[in-house]
């Protein structure tokens, strides 16, 4: 659900098979399971875009079957970030647009999850910031850490891109807002995609998030620890905690 404050709270992703019995009822077909999460969240980051890109009729569907208000953000494909490192990027990003689009204005911030064991490298970052169309907001992951730099948030200020702030196998990214657009994944608190974030946890992120709303802040937070449903337990417990003051 969004809050007042314009928060966007939801999970990496909604059809999961393994959140039957969890969150979705037993005998609800996988087909329906968009249609039950639009019940209780306004918002989703679409995953498996980083892996394969569905067809533009498939995010026609997507826009079609959801409340005028709904948002979906939108991971960029691995070719772009995994295979080329941002590299001769106007092709395949305006391919990706171009699909991504079909999504009109239910399309939120695109995320650009770059890959570990590659090293900052600002000349490619900024190449591939200047080719990005001005009518959409861009979140980037890096899981390098030394991307984790001044010198990186600077520039992605100077061209009005979102740090993606994560948690993640452990480690928690710097909180470092580098435009209006606050943008967090949580990958799990026992490793990638497992464990529930407990009360203290939540508690935290909420009051951040309260915090950077109150600022004028555009927040978007999606849980991505999809183990036993956990992403949507702590998705709702969030929402409550963000809706309660």
């Amino acid at each position: 659900m969004s809050t007042e404050r314009r928060t966007y709270i939801g999970t990496s992703g909604w059809h999961y098979k393994h959140w039957r019995g969890v969150f979705y009822p037993d005998d609800l077909l996988s087909k329906n399971y968009l249609n039950f999460y639009i019940k209780h969240f306004c918002t989703t980051e679409i995953n498996n875009t980083f892996y394969q890109l569905p067809e533009e009729k498939t995010f026609i569907e997507w826009r079609e079957s959801t409340p005028d208000d709904f948002v979906f953000s939108v991971k960029a494909s691995r070719y772009i970030t995994h295979m080329k490192k941002l590299k001769d990027p106007f092709e395949p990003v305006d391919n990706f647009l171009k699909c991504v689009r079909a999504l009109k204005q239910k399309l939120g911030p695109i995320l650009f999850q770059l890959p570990p064991r590659w090293h900052i490298n600002l000349k490619r970052l900024k190449e591939f910031l200047e080719i990005l169309p001005e009518d959409h907001r861009y979140a980037f992951e890096f899981r390098d850490r030394s991307w984790l730099d001044e010198k990186t948030y600077n520039l992605l200020s100077e061209y009005g891109a979102s740090l993606c702030i994560y948690d993640f196998n452990g480690f928690l990214s710097p909180e470092v807002v580098t435009t209006d657009l606050v943008y967090i994944r949580l990958h799990g608190p026992d490793g990638p995609y497992r464990g529930s974030y407990n009360t203290e946890a939540l508690s935290k992120w909420a009051n951040n998030i309260s915090n950077w709303s109150d600022d004028g802040k555009e927040v978007y937070c999606y849980f991505d620890n999809d183990e036993r449903g956990y992403a949507v337990e702590n998705a709702l417990k969030l929402i409550d905690m963000l809706n309660r003051g």
